[in-house]
């Protein structure tokens, strides 16, 4: 999410980008997404769970799938009862089952990895061992921060003022960007990020964390804009971070599912180093 130049999250923008994505659709969805993730996470947190477990699903087996080629297989079936099963593991039972379930789930895609060597010819490298037990520490495990985060109590707050902040990046690295970015920020991982880019997402992310610092969350401005700048550090970083393994797994987008987005691991980019900030940062303050 967070980055520059990222034309698919702002209205406004011409229809067809030179992404070729269709920015009207994909704000209309994005915005259906807004709005559905506000009303489950402040109607009833039960429904939030549901939400949040599509996103983790559907993003790990999209992750799964792009990891899968000639010379890796990474078992999709394990690692989606894994990375579900973590999710309400973790709204209820905490980071202990949290930690339980990842493990678990690690030991559950090894036993199936063996199984899988004495039936294949080819067998099963270490290679994509690893690669699996990375899937579910990348997508499930980070994204399992956000309900430990919401569980607590008061704790739909303080996931709403992170995802508002995490925009705040978003909207701010895009709309400095293609208005002024001329500096690429790492063009070998995403040409289109500029340092003008980033300058925005700090600018546009103070001013809602201050703001939401004396409204939503409570605390003393200048935590606010702590707050603000430790999640610009994370949600560009995690941007750039699935940047690098798309663009290692030879894809553009993890899928199609999301029109004008590509698929919902590339919504959660941002929000997945974020959350495990924010739910740390929630520990001394909420």
């Amino acid at each position: 999410m967070a980055g520059i130049e990222k034309p698919h999250h702002v209205a406004g923008a011409p229809v067809e980008t030179r992404g070729g994505r269709n920015v009207l659709l994909a704000v209309t969805i994005g915005s259906l997404l807004g709005v559905v993730f506000v009303f489950s996470l402040i109607f009833d947190k039960q429904f939030f769970l549901l939400f949040l477990g599509v996103f983790i699903g559907f993003g790990t087996w999209e992750l799964a799938t792009i990891s899968r080629t000639e010379k890796r297989h990474v078992p999709r079936i394990p690692i989606l009862i894994a990375a579900l099963a973590m999710v309400p593991a973790t709204f209820y039972f905490g980071a202990l089952g949290q930690l339980l379930t990842l493990a678990a789930g690690i030991g559950f895609t090894i036993v199936w990895h063996a199984i899988q060597r004495g039936m294949s010819r080819s067998g099963v490298t270490d290679r994509d061992m690893i690669m699996s037990a990375f899937t579910l520490a990348y997508v499930p495990f980070l994204a399992s921060f956000t309900l430990l985060l919401t569980a607590r109590d008061g704790g739909e707050w303080w996931t709403l003022g992170t995802m508002i902040i995490i925009a705040s990046v978003d909207t701010g690295a895009f709309a400095t960007g293609l208005l002024v970015g001329k500096t690429p920020m790492a063009p070998k991982i995403s040409p289109k990020k500029t340092w003008e880019g980033f300058a925005g997402s700090v600018v546009f992310a103070l001013a809602a964390g201050i703001i939401l610092a004396n409204t939503m969350l409570q605390f003393d401005w200048w935590w606010g804009a702590v707050f603000a700048l430790l999640i610009v550090g994370t949600a560009t970083t995690g941007d750039l971070i699935e940047s690098l393994i798309k663009r290692e797994l030879g894809t553009k987008d993890a899928s199609h599912l999301l029109p004008g987005h590509g698929g919902f691991l590339d919504r959660l980019d941002s929000v997945l180093p974020s959350m495990f900030v924010a739910s740390v940062f929630a520990l001394f303050f909420s």
